[in-house]
């Protein structure tokens, strides 16, 4: 049996915080709370002294009152008895309810914390981690936690002072019994630190487990229209099921070895029982105890395991609960790989000039580091200057660091050498609050967040009143469809602006850049994917907001940059062409190429 319980503990070894740092730490979410602790060690006492006074009571009316044919006795200590253990389930309903509203407190700043420590950290982070997974830290481990604040620890301290109550009133009552139902305690000490052991990484795994299969149930219903499209519906049920089995065995593993500890703890259970049964009954043959102190040992024998047993499922949820606070802790204490400079200040009202002064940036570096081969750099020697209010198109194939280019201006990651610059102040320099407060970003699909049309304006000036978000609506050419919509402004969108189009989405999403009125302007291409009149409109709000502001604008649409000031033909990494539109064409290179494969005309095919 133990064979195969350390078998089935046998997970992958991994480096983990100790586990009392951990418990230390989390305690430490208690101490604002102590008064309320107090209080509820109060009530766990009184339920203690319940749970020790009851038995000897029994034990005492059986003598003085049963045996004697007492009946006046016998109903004072039937009364008795009643006040003491309503007493003590009084005292046990109200530690449980002020714990758990201790417990619900540490929970919604556990979750604050995590959530803030998102916050903090740089798109590097996002890029490789999943979202399911970190959504698993914030909502499942926490919840694990809170089980044991709210409730283990109220079990923990019932069962302790339980105990000690127990053991003072066995040693009271006889101690020659009580040494003999003390046998069986040293077996429970080893048995008990052997299940520990077995446990602890059983614990870990489940809580890993849980959070891989978070990560592919938000993967999967954030991409389910492309795979009902692709008809791999099939397929990723049998990917998510292969999650979803591992996380079943996980937990099954680690249920094997605590399911394991309860029937262990009744043996021990029953063979003292029968020490007292037999021990006890031979000195009252020797009438050296009376019947009453053995029905009441035995009574307290029960009562003696029942802690444990309470004991032993509060470490099932202690194990599961550090287990769980070892990754929220790794997060929080995760440090952000992009923060202010210590000397940082902020960038004051900028006129917009934006230069690059030989970037060189690779995803796999940290800022400071330089990778060692070169293929490893995204961008790769960038050299160029936007003068205020310039239009600057960033064209090239797929893959070629379009975006990247335009992430490192609002700094959303470092350079790995070389600066960019913001009239002529590294951005490194300044915070970076004050750096974005000035920028505009419109992406090529438009996030919106659940809420109104309204508020999804406001998000780019949050002061805003309602006649300037219906101005800046009006500029973006969105007034028109939204006061069509059943609400108006006040209309609610579902997640992401599902229940609107996608040039929809992108006018709101223009409207929300418009009212922020940014000194610098990021467009990736706005206007793909929508239809011929959409498109129109969108065009016709983009010159609106593009004037007088410096822009970037990534282009896959090349009849989207004629009238940029300068076009940036972007190739692995390197700006291989630069020039206006006709410049480019003129030069025949591969500005030229690509024009001719967007614009060349295709052969009608006819069914």
């Amino acid at each position: 049996m133990m064979h195969m319980l350390q078998r089935v503990a046998e997970l992958p070894q991994e480096r983990a915080e100790n586990r009392g740092m951990v418990a230390r730490r989390l305690l430490g979410y208690l101490v604002p709370y102590w008064r309320r602790l107090l209080a509820i060690l109060a009530l766990v006492i009184v339920a203690a002294a319940s749970q020790a006074l009851g038995p000897m009571v029994i034990g005492v009316a059986i003598d003085s009152a049963i045996a004697r044919r007492d009946a006046g006795e016998l109903n004072r200590l039937m009364l008795m008895l009643l006040v003491i253990y309503v007493a003590g389930m009084a005292a046990g309903r109200y530690q449980f309810m002020l714990m758990g509203e201790v417990g619900q407190q540490v929970l919604a700043q556990l979750r604050s914390e995590i959530f803030a420590a998102l916050q903090r950290m740089s798109l590097r982070f996002f890029d490789r981690r999943p979202a399911g997974e970190l959504m698993s830290r914030l909502v499942n481990d926490t919840e694990v936690i809170t089980q044991l604040m709210g409730q283990g620890l109220v079990q923990v301290l019932g069962s302790l002072f339980g105990l000690i109550g127990i053991l003072v009133a066995m040693v009271a009552l006889d101690w020659r019994l009580a040494l003999a139902s003390f046998i069986v305690i040293p077996v429970m000490i080893w048995m008990t630190g052997l299940f520990s052991q077995l446990s602890r990484r059983a614990f870990r795994r489940t809580r890993e487990a849980i959070g891989d299969v978070s990560a592919e149930i938000q993967e999967e219903i954030a991409g389910v229209k492309v795979a009902q499209a692709f008809t791999r519906t099939a397929l990723n049920q049998q990917r998510f099921a292969q999650r979803n089995a591992a996380n079943r065995d996980a937990n099954v593993n680690a249920t094997a070895i605590t399911s394991a500890f309860m029937p262990a703890v009744d043996v021990l259970s029953t063979v003292a029982i029968a020490i007292v049964a037999g021990f006890g009954g031979w000195l009252v043959i020797q009438e050296a105890v009376t019947v009453g102190v053995v029905v009441a040992f035995l009574t307290y024998v029960q009562q003696f395991f029942r802690p444990v047993q309470a004991l032993s499922a509060f470490y099932t949820t202690a194990q599961s609960a550090l287990a769980a606070g070892e990754r929220i802790f790794a997060l929080i204490d995760t440090p952000p790989d992009l923060v202010d400079a210590p000397d940082a200040q902020p960038l004051g009202r900028i006129e917009g000039r934006v230069e690059f002064d030989h970037v060189w940036f690779s995803y796999g570096a940290r800022p400071g580091e330089q990778p060692v081969d070169e293929e490893q750099y995204v961008l790769k020697d960038i050299c160029l200057t936007a003068e205020p209010g310039q239009t600057i198109a960033l064209v090239g194939p797929t893959g070629a660091g379009k975006t990247t280019l335009v992430n490192l201006i609002g700094r959303f990651y470092d350079v790995s050498a070389g600066a960019v610059l913001i009239d002529g102040i590294d951005v490194r320099k300044v915070t970076r609050a004050s750096l974005r407060s000035q920028m505009g970003v419109v992406l090529q699909d438009s996030f919106l967040f659940s809420g109104t049309i309204a508020d999804n304006i406001r998000y780019g000036r949050l002061d805003a009143t309602d006649a300037e978000v219906e101005k800046a609506a009006r500029a973006a050419n969105a007034h028109e469809f939204i006061m069509r919509l059943p609400d108006g402004y006040q209309t609610q969108l579902s997640e992401r602006g599902g229940n609107l189009s996608q040039g929809q989405r992108q006018l709101i999403g223009i409207a929300r850049a418009i009212l922020a009125d940014p000194r610098i302007l990021i467009l990736d291409e706005a206007t793909s994917s929508v239809d011929t009149r959409t498109e129109q409109l969108i065009q016709q709000a983009l010159r609106r907001l593009l004037r007088g502001r410096t822009s970037f604008v990534i282009a896959h649409r090349l009849s989207t940059v004629h009238d940029a000031d300068l076009v940036l033909v972007i190739d692995q990494g390197r700006i291989v062409e630069r020039g206006t539109h006709d410049e480019l064409l003129a030069r025949g290179g591969l500005y030229a190429e690509l024009h001719r494969r967007q614009f060349r005309d295709e052969p009608v095919v006819r069914g």
